[in-house]
């Protein structure tokens, strides 16, 4: 898994990003912070099981409805199932070793 430092790539109210199957990252002193390194690579790994395209897009279609039902762009993007998941488990650096298939769906 590729990181890249491009400040460019990314809104500015993110630091990180994963772009299957790259993270993307603003600075470059988040390469050594082990916990977002895992926040992303937890979204990596859905992104892989969804194949790619489809995870982007149920990503796009949960952000819409918890913005419906939160009416707060900050508490729907906390709330969506792929965002709590990997917030849940990021300090966890050997759940991936142990994350079953389509863990996410849990987070619904």
């Amino acid at each position: 898994m590729p990181i890249l430092v491009n400040k460019y790539l990314i809104g500015r109210h993110f630091v990180g990003i994963a772009l299957w199957p790259f993270i993307v990252i603003k600075n470059q002193y988040l390469k050594d912070d082990e916990i977002f390194i895992n926040h992303e690579k937890i979204h990596l790994r859905q992104q892989v099981e969804l194949l790619v395209i489809p995870f982007y897009i149920l990503y796009l279609i949960e952000y819409i409805v918890r913005l419906l039902q939160y009416r707060n762009s900050q508490e729907a993007y906390r709330n969506i199932s792929f965002e709590r998941e990997a917030y849940e488990r990021e300090g966890d650096l050997s759940y991936l070793k142990e994350r079953r298939l389509w863990s996410f769906i849990k987070y619904l």
